[in-house]
């Protein structure tokens, strides 16, 4: 399953939730409020490293 998550569009808390579809109701552990957007995440992304890696084979990679 994915880990989602989520910001309180009334405090502005971001928490992570690991749920099957990321279409979950969830209620703000700081204020209680009820309203979560989901949020992109940047799990994964890596910025840096060696171009002869071969992630980036042309060279025109932004995050290299």
């Amino acid at each position: 399953m994915p880990i989602y998550e989520y910001q309180c569009k009334g405090c502005g808390k971001v928490i992570e939730v690991l749920e099957k579809s990321g279409s979950g109701e969830h209620v703000c552990p700081d204020c209680g409020r009820e309203k979560m957007e989901r949020i992109f995440s940047a799990f994964g992304v890596e910025k840096g490293g060696s171009r002869s890696s071969g992630s980036c084979p042309t060279g025109t990679c932004p995050y290299s």
